[in-house]
């Protein structure tokens, strides 16, 4: 444990506590509930359960990269967490050549839609300072992915490092209104009409339409069970938009069932159920978190499309989450039509990398980055000597 001085005209010092193993890990929940106090966190990928789960799936899937956690937790002199930067650092070797890269938590296939430190807001400076000094310590690493911070935390970072600035993170939130009623009056016309259709062509075809929405933790491993069967559904449905399998490995399908048992037991899951004659035919998961719903995946049956059923199960989501006083809905990172249909506000999340100073650093991470581009005899010959992917399989 390394004590650190505070710049940037913060008098207070803190200390750097390096977290290695699973078990360790565990025994941070505390820090993590004060960290979600104090930032105000709204995303499901932040939380204690989150990041245990997916340690206990997603490490060391490929025999040829060695993962392990990097966690840095802070702490003021007063003996609160102020910050925990949960790092994953993964090395690669195939003969002499060594590649370690650090990334945040959640480098896996779609499963963790963001990826983000929690610092306390005043100690974003001292965090930054803090956790590149003691990586400058440690040395032996190529390159740091920084994903999902703030321009302040980014500002900090900067001050202090060799950033390689990314295309920014644009995740979209939806500020909801008081009632349904002005909620949709606000939303623009094509949107209006869509919905009409929605429930106009249910109703003339004598169809009846029902919201269950499953949070006990009894119910929610069963309800996942058809939750993934309508996701399948989706996946092999033939549309001009692809929705690709994100639960196709059982390694992912593993870790489903496990986080939502624990956010379960927390409260925080809602399983959108639309029934059309007591009959599933779509679902969605909601996170409930720091009076926020993160909407995650979805999935609908094909002989039901013509009814526009997720537009419909949206449109009930949106309604029970104005009945429960839900403030605000994030429809998720990347952009689509059907996100943008909602008016929702967007918010960009700063992603760099820091680079190694030393030479044989900078080649490394130029191989890695040809061998993912897949282009070219050499991006061919770099594949079979360096795993730059994960198998999640």
């Amino acid at each position: 444990m390394n004590k650190i001085i505070a710049g940037n005209g913060q008098l207070s010092k803190v200390t750097v506590e390096t977290v290695t193993a699973v078990e360790g890990i565990a025994a941070l929940r505390p820090c993590y509930e004060r960290l979600q106090r104090v930032t105000g966190n709204t995303s499901p990928f932040a939380l204690h359960e989150w990041h245990l789960a997916w340690c206990r799936h997603f490490l060391n899937c490929n025999p040829r990269i060695h993962d392990e956690p990097l966690f840095y937790v802070l702490r003021n002199s007063a003996g609160n967490c102020v910050a925990i930067v949960p790092f994953i650092i993964s090395r690669r070797r195939v003969g002499p050549l060594k590649i370690a890269s650090v990334n945040l938590l959640g480098a896996d296939p779609a499963i963790t839609e963001l990826r983000a430190p929690m610092v306390d807001p005043d100690y974003e400076y001292l965090t930054a300072g803090a956790v590149q000094h003691h990586l400058a310590t440690v040395g032996d690493w190529d390159w740091v992915h920084w994903t999902g911070i703030s321009k302040g935390f980014g500002e900090a970072l900067a001050a202090g490092g060799n950033l390689h600035w990314q295309p920014a993170l644009s995740d979209y939130v939806l500020d909801l209104a008081p009632t349904w009623e002005e909620f949709r009056r606000r939303l623009k016309r094509n949107i209006r009409e869509s919905l009409r259709h929605c429930y106009n062509s249910l109703k003339r075809d004598n169809h009846r339409l029902e919201l269950k929405v499953v949070e006990d933790p009894a119910e929610v491993s069963r309800s996942l069970d058809r939750f993934l069967e309508l996701h399948v559904m989706r996946a092999n449905f033939k549309s001009p938009v692809r929705h690709p399998n994100r639960f196709a490995s059982h390694v992912c399908r593993n870790f489903l069932y496990e986080v939502c048992e624990l956010l379960a037991e927390r409260g925080a899951v809602r399983l959108f159920q639309l029934n059309v004659d007591s009959q599933a035919v779509a679902m969605r998961i909601g996170f409930v978190v720091g009076g926020s719903l993160y909407l995650y995946y979805s999935g609908f049956d094909p002989a039901w499309s013509r009814y526009s059923v997720m537009t419909t199960t949206m449109a009930e989501t949106i309604k029970y989450a104005i009945a429960q006083g839900i403030k605000t809905v994030n429809l998720s990172p990347t952009k689509d039509i059907s996100k943008t249909r909602w008016g929702p506000r967007q918010i960009d999340y700063q992603s760099a990398y820091e680079q190694n100073r030393r030479l044989r650093s900078r080649l490394a991470r130029r191989a890695y980055m040809t061998a993912r581009s897949g282009e070219g005899l050499q991006s061919w010959v770099l594949q079979h000597l360096i795993s730059a992917r994960h198998d999640w399989h």
